[in-house]
């Protein structure tokens, strides 16, 4: 029998990586949580726990995202849909432009990954400033999906991400 861990017993496997990727920033490192199958399971069920009714499609952003988004959708029985880098994604894609807490980047949807008015979920492990979150919901809205709800294993709040975000529904397992 598998003993489940509680929001509270995840937080030691969050390891702090200080001035990473660059100076002032604190890495939230979720490898030691993933490397722990009872934490692993804990943490996909306890972002699961608030959704109900049905969800089409659950979308993972790009990396660790993807690791947490595969399993959510398995659980809801949905699909699963990969928002990626620019130039990863080999068929006709959506981007979107946004900005990190420590500079800019890119994401990119299948333009067919969603079809119109389906209810998608959107994963990923961090919510920072919340540009990321906001590229990944604006592509969706491109492509015609109606954003239900978005999850997070950790919200860093003193950054403020949510405020990007208004009007969403939102839930984190971890705050930091």
């Amino acid at each position: 029998m598998w003993a489940v861990p509680t929001a509270d017993e995840l937080r030691p496997l969050i390891r702090d990586i200080p001035d990473f990727p660059q100076a002032g920033v604190t890495f939230r490192d979720i490898t030691p949580l993933l490397g722990d199958a009872a934490a692993l399971r804990a943490a996909t069920e306890l972002m699961v726990v608030p959704f109900d009714g049905p969800i089409t499609k659950v979308v993972g952003i790009e990396a660790r995202g993807f690791i947490l988004a595969a399993p959510i959708a398995l659980a809801l029985g949905a699909g699963f849909v990969p928002v990626r880098k620019p130039g990863k994604l080999p068929w006709d894609t959506h981007a979107h432009s946004y900005d990190l807490e420590y500079g800019s980047d890119a994401l990119e949807i299948h333009s067919d990954a969603v079809k119109p008015g389906q209810r998608v979920l959107i994963v990923d492990d961090l919510l920072a400033t919340g540009g990321t979150a906001k590229a990944a919901s604006d592509l969706v809205s491109q492509i015609g999906g109606k954003v239900h709800a978005l999850a997070f294993l950790i919200e860093l709040v003193a950054l403020k991400g949510r405020d990007r975000l208004v009007g969403q529904t939102l839930h984190t397992v971890l705050t930091y």
